[in-house]
Order: structure tokens, then C-alpha cells, then sequence
């Protein structure tokens, strides 16, 4: 029997097509037939967030890239919980997932975006090594990012082109360096919170390069890109799609921009429609299509 469970089989006695309703931290496994698998809250580090839910569906081929998921909530709130559906698409669509929880920004306990971007990071090297157990390839995933984690998929995938074959964000930020966005209003308002996530003071009249570092569209390599923005995001403005959809023209990256209109932020949770006939079918066709 291939899959993760072979390495946690002590955990399958009593559990095979049965789901633990205890607390949805807790370690738990579901089995299904032709070797489905959905492993809940398997932990990659030591801290109480570190925990990632792997879903594997049936038939998949060795070369399928595993889809890893990255929740928003402004880098400091939210949970995978919040990405489940798109996990659960994924897999009546045979396509390995993993749905991950990271640390949230904490100026106390020094946690930015960097240590963010090392969750993902810890994340990848933890499935790598039980790939071969799931007879799956180390090194072969796509990034799917919503809001805040739309914009730590596209900076980690950008800085990590031997792992990561595509980016998928939805409504994620991506600049916040460059005069466009300090005199837009939309800086006004967004930058406390990209202070937090940066974890240096927001200066706007001298600005430290490392808002620049942190910033997607200053550190764009060759990997083909999927974005979704919306017209009436408020939370994300629609000039932050537009102009990483420029810059990749510019830089010959292959993407695509799903522009929405009458589209606020992260519409999925808004809209059935644009999640079922707009969002969900780009997302597969960017996936599947070589």
C-alpha cells in the first residue's frame, strides 16, 4: 500500500474509513478506498502552528506537483482551515495537496514574513522527505496563496525557482516599495500592517530596502504565474495585480492575470458563481496545462 500511512501505521489501526471528531488540532487520518488519504495536522516543527493536513487522492501519476496552500489573514490572523475548500477541490480533481498553518507575524516573538517564508520552507523539506512514500517527487510543487499568503507563495516561489514549478495568488499583495504605492492611498492605510510584517519601521520619505525584499515584484524569476484580482478589492488594491501582471510582460514570465470585475477581495468566499465558473476552473486548467 503506497502513501504516508505506511510510515504511521500505528495510527490506521481502528481509524480506516473513520474520521476522529475529536479536536481539529489533534493528529488524525482518514482512508478511503483505492488508498485515498486525508492526514490531519501532521506536524513539521515544534511550534504549536506547525502543522500541515496532506490530502491524496487516487491514481495520481509519479509527476503530479503537490499543490501546497497557504492561508491569508494580514500574516498575523487566519488558519488552513480557511483554504479547505480549495483543498477539497483539489482532490475530487486527483491532485495531491498539502494545506499548511504557519506562524503569525509577532513582534514580541520576532516573527515576520521571513520566518513565515522558513515555515514554508520546513514544510517542503518535511514532505520531501516522505515523497517516495507517497510515490510522489521531492521538489515538484505549485504554491496557492490567498491575501497574505498569496503574497508569501509568490515571494517564496520567486526566490525558490528549483522547487516551485508554478504560483497560484489570489488577491495577494505584491508591492510595497515603489513610488506608485507610497503615494497611493492605499499605502496609507496599508502600511501598519506591512510595518509588522516586515518588522522595521515604515519610513515613508526614506525607506528601508527591506520593504523592497519583501516585495514580490522586485524579486520576480521564471516562474509561471497565475493571478487573481479583483477591480473593488479594498483590502488589496487592484494596482497591485496589475502591476506585477505588467512587470511579469516585462521580465517574458509566462502568467496569466484573471482581472474580476464587480470583485472585492478573495471572492470565492463571496460568490459561488466566480468561484465555480471563474476561480476554480483557471486554477486547475494552470495546473494541469504543461
Amino acid at each position: 500500500m503506497k502513501k504516508l500511512i505506511l510510515k504511521y501505521h500505528f495510527f490506521v489501526l481502528g481509524l480506516i474509513g473513520f474520521i476522529l471528531n475529536s479536536c481539529n488540532t489533534k493528529f488524525r487520518v482518514w482512508v478511503g478506498t483505492n488508498d485515498e488519504q486525508k492526514i490531519y495536522n501532521l506536524k513539521y516543527g515544534e511550534h504549536k502552528k506547525q502543522k500541515m493536513d496532506v490530502f491524496l487522492p487516487s491514481h495520481y501519476p509519479e509527476n503530479s506537483p503537490v499543490v501546497l496552500i497557504v492561508h491569508g489573514g494580514a500574516w498575523k490572523y487566519g488558519r488552513k482551515e480557511h483554504m479547505i475548500q480549495i483543498q477539497k477541490m483539489l482532490f475530487k480533481n486527483n491532485i495531491p495537496s498539502i494545506n499548511m498553518n504557519y506562524r503569525p507575524v509577532s513582534a514580541s516573538k520576532k516573527i515576520t514574513y521571513r520566518e513565515q517564508l522558513e515555515d514554508i520552507h520546513a514544510v517542503i523539506e518535511k514532505f520531501n522527505s516522505l515523497a517516495q512514500k507517497a510515490e510522489l517527487q521531492p521538489n515538484n510543487y505549485i504554491l496557492l496563496g490567498e491575501s497574505a499568503g498569496g503574497h508569501l507563495a509568490l515571494l517564496y516561489g520567486y526566490q525558490n525557482p528549483d522547487q516551485i514549478k508554478k504560483i497560484i495568488s489570489l488577491s495577494g499583495p505584491t508591492d510595497f516599495y515603489s513610488p506608485e504605492y507610497l503615494h497611493s492611498f492605499y499605502s496609507k492605510y496599508s502600511s501598519p500592517t506591512v510595518q509588522k510584517m516586515v518588522g522595521e519601521k515604515f519610513q515613508r520619505k526614506n525607506l528601508s530596502e527591506a520593504f523592497k525584499k519583501a516585495s514580490p515584484i522586485a524579486n520576480i524569476s521564471n516562474v509561471p504565474t497565475l493571478l487573481f484580482q479583483g477591480n473593488q478589492d479594498f483590502l488589496v488594491n487592484q494596482k497591485q495585480g496589475l502591476a506585477l501582471d505588467s512587470s511579469l510582460t516585462a521580465n517574458n514570465v509566462p502568467h496569466k492575470l484573471v482581472f474580476m470585475k464587480n470583485s472585492g477581495h478573495a471572492p470565492r468566499f463571496f460568490s459561488k458563481m466566480k468561484r465555480d465558473s471563474i476561480i476554480y476552473p483557471n486554477i486547475l486548467e494552470w495546473i494541469k496545462n504543461e
